[in-house]
């Protein structure tokens, strides 16, 4: 067993590109000794601006022998067909060996050295290496096929324990040989082996570990903002940045003058970091100072003094341009910013941003004045019957702040503001800062604070972990603008498809439910959506409809991590009515906890064993209508509930027969067990409620030990078909148990 060393040397490797750079080697590299036989060993990866390494550990020296097998024709097949596959395989038709009347070629292969594996699979790996952007270089450049890779290939080391690794790609022969850092070092480095590798390199001044040298950057800017009284701001990304944009990092501290600090934070936090890679600092009272600290690449003589002042140049005239930025769009309104909108397609079909600023300022104001959104939250007002979505109400003077507004009255006009920042300076200069910058200019420019934050904050939540608004105009203006997104998408059918979702309308159904919850807004989804639709009539139904679907879908995704099983979510969306997603995953969570327990298991059970009777006799199947689904029947949840018309109604409490024991059991339980459930729902009891059902359980499993439904006598076998209509009815006011899996 040995190790094996390979160093893939160029010029300055994009930082971004390293990390999957090191995956990438690693996959090519183990799938080609995989193919020899060879499996053993353990692999790491570094990476440097100008170097990408292996290291193979415990390979053996030889592969073991093998027998490979492979299927041939059957016996019986034309001779053209066993010709071309002794043609294949390079055997004749007697070293053939057949079984079960199929020709089959067991082809012995001898183990070879490992270091001729080496010197076949580097030059293919090189060749096939997935860089996102490579380059030719040099006359051989002249043809497309020279050798691509993200930099010009400069020298490649290939060593197999002490011993070079003979191969040769585009004239660049592997050896021993590599080189030190840029300025520290001078002349070739003849490395021995694997195990001396990284050493050798660090006394040439290259720490090859790319963690080690991102320890080295967080270590070094956290005490030299500590020695000057200040704080680091973290900022993981740029670390790991950094660490890619050198091989001998120096962290330095600067300062900038403090007269740049008027400039928002975010922005000089973004352009220290975009433009330059520098990491910023925080004073004692958690506010940015105006420090900076840059990776230099070169333990200077000076220490660091002129590396230092040229950076410090090069950040203060990228901040007198934010500066710039900044105070010009100071002085122009928002609300005239807002004018300019309609110079902004926000999408072919949907017309401007304008357009739709439009329709989020009528929905945010709509969703306050329909207590959805509320200091508050209001008990569910359930139902679908939307009347038209509301018009635009006249706000008076909109270019201007308006003493003690209403709350929808703010709603509306952090609305109509909220992407005015799109056509600021800034905003052209920083896209990021979309948003932040609208909120720093309305607080500036005299609006209401909850203007300033609704502004600020509309985007959120952004993505996983993100923060969710709370403040019910931030919640009205963030809502709005995300269901409108949605809306507007469906009705004209540029849904997500597979993997696509150019337009990001399942993370604004993430963002949707996310809102929803954590300020547990009670109202009818279909409500919202209906609203949010610009359309009506049954291009609406439509829209709504498909995008309700939509929702609940990434609710499934989104309480998958959670570990609330799917399943149950179908279980209980399926009753129909029920699109307040706060109760319907309340209804959820207490039907997993009740299924999970043997009382909830063993009813799962016997419902699906009187759903099976039911459905082979024909009896009248449940079939709750989807929830809250625009045009759906008033009384298709009530269907399990009685018998269907060919049976004829039996009445529970006078049966034209005397009951079996068990039999009146089950109709006593249910005479207790109905009312209670229905009452548990209603007044949003789900725990208790399952309790209620629990009560069937040993009845149910009473009855199917003892009584004959498919009784000879039509009376008696009419009213237990009835009776078990009765068990499902009573389960699917709680949840369609159908849909459960298991």
């Amino acid at each position: 067993m040995t190790d094996f060393l390979l160093e893939l040397r160029s010029e300055e490797i994009p930082a971004r590109m390293q990390a999957k750079a090191r995956e990438d080697l690693a996959k090519l590299f183990v799938a080609a000794l995989a193919a020899a036989g060879i499996t053993e060993g353990e692999y790491d990866t570094f990476s440097t601006p100008r170097r990408l390494t292996l290291i193979a550990r415990d390979l053996p020296l030889e592969t073991a022998a093998v027998s490979e097998e492979i299927k041939g024709p059957k016996t019986a097949a034309p001779p053209q067909a066993l010709d071309g596959f002794l043609r294949k395989t390079g055997l004749t038709r007697d070293q053939l060996v057949e079984r079960d009347g199929v020709l089959f070629a067991v082809i012995d292969k001898p183990g070879r050295a490992t270091a001729d594996v080496l010197a076949e699979a580097i030059p293919n790996i090189i060749r096939a290496f997935p860089w996102p952007k490579s380059m030719r270089w040099g006359d051989a450049s002249a043809s497309t096929e020279s050798l691509k890779w993200v930099r010009p290939l400069q020298g490649i080391v290939a060593l197999l324990g002490g011993d070079v690794v003979p191969c040769v790609i585009a004239g660049i022969a592997g050896g021993r040989e590599t080189m030190g850092h840029r300025f520290h070092s001078s002349g070739p480095i003849s490395i021995d082996s694997a195990a001396t590798y990284a050493d050798q390199l660090r006394d040439a001044h290259v720490i090859v570990d790319q963690a080690e040298r991102a320890q080295i950057i967080a270590l070094g800017a956290t005490m030299a903002a500590r020695k000057a009284g200040l704080e680091l701001i973290k900022d993981e990304g740029l670390l790991i940045e950094n660490a890619g944009l050198t091989e001998w990092p120096v962290p330095l501290l600067g300062r900038f003058d403090d007269a740049f600090l008027s400039v928002p934070p975010e922005v000089i936090q973004l352009t220290a970091r975009v433009n330059q890679k520098y990491f910023v600092c925080a004073d004692a009272d958690g506010n940015l100072a105006n420090a900076f600290i840059c990776t230099a690449n070169i333990d200077a003589a000076d220490g660091g003094a002129k590396i230092v002042d040229g950076n410090r140049k090069v950040l203060a005239a990228r901040l007198s341009d934010a500066k710039f930025f900044y105070d010009t769009d100071l002085k122009v309104k928002l609300a005239d910013q807002a004018t300019k909108l309609d110079r902004i397609v926000f999408h072919e079909k949907l017309g401007t941003v304008a357009d739709k600023v439009d329709r989020v300022a009528k929905l945010a104001r709509w969703l306050v004045e329909e207590g959805i959104v509320t200091e508050k939250p209001l008990p569910f007002r359930g139902g679908v019957g939307v009347g038209p979505v509301p018009t635009n109400r006249d706000l008076g003077e909109t270019d201007t702040p308006h003493p003690n507004p209403s709350p929808e009255g703010v709603a509306e006009r952090a609305a109509r503001l909220c992407k005015a920042d799109l056509v600021t300076l800034m905003v052209g200069e920083f896209p990021e800062l979309q948003g932040v910058m609208g909120g720093y200019y309305a607080a500036a420019q005299g609006e209401d604070p909850r203007v300033a934050a609704a502004i600020r904050d509309h985007y959120k939540p952004v993505g996983q972990g993100d923060d969710v608004p709370t403040d019910p105009v931030t919640v009205a203006v963030s809502l709005a603008d995300k269901l409108d997104t949605l809306a507007a998408f469906f009705r004209e059918d540029l849904r997500p498809t597979g993997s696509k979702d150019p337009f990001a309308l399942r993370r604004a159904g993430l963002a949707i439910l996310s809102l929803i919850f954590g300020n547990k807004a009670r109202a009818s989804v279909v409500e919202m959506l209906w609203a949010a639709s610009p359309s009506r009539g049954t291009a609406a139904k439509i829209t709504t409809n498909w995008a309700l679907d939509f929702l609940i879908d990434r609710l499934k995704v989104q309480q998958r991590e959670a570990g609330v099983r799917h399943d149950l979510i179908d279980a209980v969306f399926a009753l129909g009515g029920e699109d307040d997603l706060v109760r319907l995953l309340a209804r959820v969570h207490a039907l997993q906890a009740f299924i999970g327990t043997a009382d909830g298991a063993n009813l799962l059970a016997g419902y699906k064993r009187a759903a099976n009777i039911l459905k082979k006799e024909g009896w009248a199947t449940s079939a709750p209508a989807q929830a809250g689904a625009l045009g759906s029947s008033d009384d298709a949840s009530n269907a399990g509930l009685r018998p269907s018309p060919e049976h004829g109604a039996a009445a529970e409490n006078a049966l034209p027969y005397t009951p079996e024991p068990a039999e009146a059991a089950l109709i006593a339980a249910l005479d207790v067990a109905e009312p209670a459930a229905t009452a548990a729902v209603v007044a949003e009891d789900f725990e208790g409620a399952m309790a209620a059902l629990a009560s069937l359980r040993a009845p149910i499993d009473a009855f199917f030990e003892t009584v004959i439904v498919n009784d000879p006598d039509p009376a008696k076998r009419t009213a237990r078909l009835g009776l078990l209509a009765r068990v499902r009815g009573a389960v699917h006011g709680v949840a369609d148990f159908s849909k459960i899996e298991g």
